[in-house]
């Protein structure tokens, strides 16, 4: 494409406003994204809600009424359009920050109690399910790249974003364990437990906030019980 660069006047550069805030974090839950490609994210998504990951590029500039000549400026490829969607997706969960006094066992299990409520509010709503279910059905197939993407921004990118709570606490004889990535992924198994298998696969009967919130309490609990020091 000659032109792949140039922007149609019909959409001119975004102009880059403050993202929605993280209430958790402080951090920007667009990750500096500007709203218009925040709506451009957001017609992703819809599609694959709808389609699955067949759409094309075209299929999303028509969605978002944008040219397919900005979508490449703004993301690349298709690739880089599927990972700053699920990057995007993955920035609204809020991960706990440390505490600006002492971290106490107490602290520690709100602060896992948190970001499990909102991983599991994220992961089982209809948009987080259908990228997933998108994923899902082409890995290791080699039609789309969609899995490694998912794999890499999503579980993996949440670990490294979670560990230095992990470390804090092991820094202040709360947590005793040896690898941090086995701490991590023992908690994301507890946190998650089969909740979103099932809405994968087709469960009509997802948890409501009050179950979330049990959910979570009951997985920051029992990761206390494992790991935790007295």
């Amino acid at each position: 494409m000659a032109n792949m660069n140039m922007t149609l006047a019909s959409d001119p550069a975004p102009k880059q406003t403050a993202a929605p805030t993280d209430a958790a974090t402080g951090t920007s839950v667009g990750e500096g994204l500007s709203e218009r490609q925040q709506e451009v994210l957001g017609a992703v998504l819809k599609l694959m809600v709808a389609e699955g990951d067949g759409f094309s590029v075209a299929a999303v500039a028509r969605a978002a009424s944008c040219s397919k000549e900005t979508l490449y400026k703004w993301f690349g490829d298709r690739d880089g359009l599927l990972t700053a969607t699920v990057r995007w997706q993955a920035s609204k969960v809020r991960m706990p920050t440390l505490p600006q006094d002492k971290l106490t066992r107490d602290s520690l299990e709100s602060a896992l109690t948190g970001f499990a409520t909102s991983w599991l509010t994220v992961l089982t709503g209809d948009l987080s399910i259908a990228l997933n279910r998108a994923a899902v059905a082409h890995a290791g197939s080699g039609k789309s790249r969609l899995g490694a993407i998912v794999l890499t921004n999503g579980p993996f990118a949440m670990r490294q974003r979670l560990a230095p709570l992990f470390e804090a606490g092991r820094a202040a004889g709360l947590l005793s364990f040896d690898q941090v990535d086995t701490a991590c992924r023992t908690f994301f198994g507890l946190a998650v437990a089969d909740t979103q298998i099932r809405a994968l696969l087709g469960e009509d009967q997802r948890p409501d906030a009050a179950e979330i919130e049990t959910l979570s309490a009951n997985a920051a609990a029992s990761f206390m019980r494992l790991y935790g020091r007295d």
